[in-house]
């Protein structure tokens, strides 16, 4: 059984909360799971100490038994200091599209065409 440490959500529409638990990958996002491992606040300021609160003695145990994190929960890992800091994939979402790249290109080449004649007078 592939068993994961994900987040199910909870809460109402717009006012989230999340349970931080260990769960069958092959079971909804919000069913049915093995264990409640701890809870996560969106709403509450990133410095607040109740924002993510884990039992990481569980934790530590169920990735032991070979249980896998999904993202999020890595990185609430890696600021506790359970895990070290992976690199992440860099999905070049920020990066413009192939138009936006040739029309700066083109652009470049028009402002820079009068500044050469400037320069040659």
């Amino acid at each position: 059984m592939a068993v994961k440490i994900r987040l199910a959500r909870g809460g109402s529409k717009k006012r989230p909360h999340y349970a931080i638990v260990v769960a069958d990958t092959r079971k909804p996002r919000d069913g049915r799971f093995l264990e409640k491992l701890g809870t996560y606040n969106p709403l509450l300021p990133k410095d607040s100490e109740d924002r993510v609160k884990m039992d990481m003695e569980r934790v530590q145990h169920w990735l032991d038994h070979g249980a896998q994190p999904t993202d999020r929960v890595a990185r609430f890992l890696e600021s506790a200091g359970v895990r070290d800091k992976a690199d992440r994939k860099n999905m070049k979402k920020a990066e413009p599209g192939d138009k936006a790249k040739k029309r700066a290109e083109e652009k470049a080449a028009k402002s820079a065409a009068p500044a050469e004649e400037a320069a040659a007078e």
